[in-house]
């Protein structure tokens, strides 16, 4: 195999979970998405082996070439940011984690009411302020998730955040729980808003905590990032 001690390290970060999930008392389901950014093809299929079939890649095109030697079924995710002209490949995707603009959402939408069927998509939200994160801010989502609704060509799942690498504990638990409400936002502007995804290797027993529904996990699982 090509990650030895993968399995145990999936059933070491379940049981994580599992925890963090009755900790914060919202009982919902976890879905694991297993970052392969950096990684050859064989982390999608070991990943796929040990019961992992969603699967995050942060570029299009490192994507795409993975797809291509990936014989295995996983359910690709688009997690890094998305050029507009690069939408038509969302195609081979079953979620965008990153919508994080209305001009990314116009031309999404475009796609999606030209091929027949609404783009599933995150929501991206910069809760941090950190000029390095995309996406909108608390007081731009409301009247943006009241344009989104009128965009037939996109359906928003849910929304998505990343949290300062340097924040403390507690600020984790604040940006985190921020998101959990932007989510509820959506739910009332009326977008079938279910899924939170937030928490990465360093973070996401504290994101479980405050509702996450996906954590996107890559050094926790495959070990340090090839270079």
């Amino acid at each position: 195999m090509a990650f030895p001690g993968l399995a145990e390290r999936v059933a070491d970060v379940r049981a994580r979970i599992a925890a963090a999930v009755a900790r914060g008392g919202h009982g919902q389901q976890v879905t694991i998405v297993a970052v392969t950014k950096t990684h050859g093809p064989d982390a999608a299929s070991a990943a796929y082996e040990v019961g992992l079939h969603d699967v995050g890649e942060n570029k299009v095109q490192e994507a795409l070439k993975k797809m291509g030697r990936v014989e295995v079924p996983v359910r690709w995710h688009l997690i890094g940011h998305l050029q507009r002209n690069k939408v038509k490949s969302l195609e081979r995707f079953v979620l965008l984690h990153s919508l994080d603009s209305a001009r990314l959402a116009d031309a999404v939408c475009a796609f999606g009411v030209e091929r027949g069927r609404a783009v599933d998509a995150l929501v991206e939200l910069n809760l941090s302020g950190e000029n390095s994160k995309g996406g909108f801010t608390q007081s731009e989502l409301l009247p943006e998730a009241e344009r989104l609704a009128l965009l037939a060509g996109i359906r928003v799942r849910g929304v998505m955040t990343m949290a300062s690498f340097t924040a403390t504990e507690s600020a984790l638990h604040r940006t985190f729980a921020e998101a959990r409400d932007a989510r509820q936002a959506l739910v009332e502007a009326g977008h079938p808003a279910e899924e939170l995804s937030m928490g990465m290797s360093n973070d996401y027993e504290i994101a479980v905590e405050e509702g996450a529904t996906m954590v996107r996990l890559g050094t926790t699982l495959f070990g340090a990032r090839a270079k």
